[in-house]
């Protein structure tokens, strides 16, 4: 879909749809779209995601729409059900969250130990890259930008997993489905910063190769974000006893 004047006036859908198809990949700005709207709970947990309404909204064919959610069902975000087609994921009870943090404290930190001992430079290099990508988005319009920071906070993570070079914390960290359901309990632009201030720490331990240093910056990382996230547990909880369905926070 080509066109070449584009009026200031144009409804959204249809400069949606322009810039999509001016990109390579349609099927990631779908996605990423959609990743943003979940985690702004624009898309409320629960919510129908019809793939026909998708595809008129981004102006493009079902295709690309089926992909990002066949992507999105395999992380956690999205969920299938015979007969009913697709819907966002509900919400993880607070224990949930509880306990993936306690498993990440005890996988991640490892992770980042053995990531630092066995770093190529290629790894280290898309480390600095993703790290600075982060930073970026945090000095621009951090909430605009929250779900692209969520994808990128999700790989800083994941490729310290890969770099370790140990399958089974890679294995186990991927099935957590962390990042973005955590995103999604804390749709707040303080989470970006200190995340960033965070990271930093410890793309310097592994820069100076202290395996012991990036290892306790790991800990301390996951620490302060389980921290930053522990009040909204309870405000979820009282909504799941309500049965109250939007939001667990308004969004600052």
């Amino acid at each position: 879909m080509q066109r070449q004047d584009t009026s200031p006036q144009e409804p959204r859908e249809e400069r949606l749809a322009l810039n999509l198809a001016q990109r390579h990949s349609i099927g990631d700005d779908v996605y990423e779209q959609l990743v943003s709207d979940l985690i702004a709970l624009r898309i409320p947990p629960g919510e129908r995601m019809s793939v026909d309404a998708l595809a008129r909204q981004f102006g493009v064919s079902q295709t690309p729409v089926r992909s990002a959610l066949i992507r999105l069902e395999s992380e956690g975000l999205v969920v299938k059900k015979f007969n009913s087609g697709y819907s966002a994921a509900p919400l993880p009870s607070s224990s949930r969250y509880r306990d993936v943090y306690l498993v990440r404290f005890l996988i991640e930190p490892e992770a980042a130990y053995l990531a630092t001992k066995r770093m190529t430079a290629e790894g280290h290099a898309r480390l600095r890259e993703l790290s600075e990508n982060m930073s970026k988005l945090v000095e621009g319009d951090t909430q605009a930008n929250y779900g692209r920071f969520a994808l990128l906070d999700g790989e800083f993570h994941a490729l310290i997993a890969r770099l370790s070079e140990n399958e089974v914390i890679m294995e186990t960290l991927e099935r957590l489905y962390a990042h973005m359901n955590l995103f999604r309990l804390r749709y707040h632009s303080a989470v970006a910063v200190e995340a960033v201030k965070e990271h930093l720490q410890l793309m310097q331990a592994i820069e100076q190769g202290d395996a012991d240093a990036a290892r306790a910056a790991m800990a301390a990382h996951i620490t302060s974000s389980r921290e930053r996230m522990e009040p909204f547990y309870k405000i979820l909880d009282q909504q799941t006893r309500t049965n109250r369905s939007t939001t667990p926070f308004q969004a600052q």
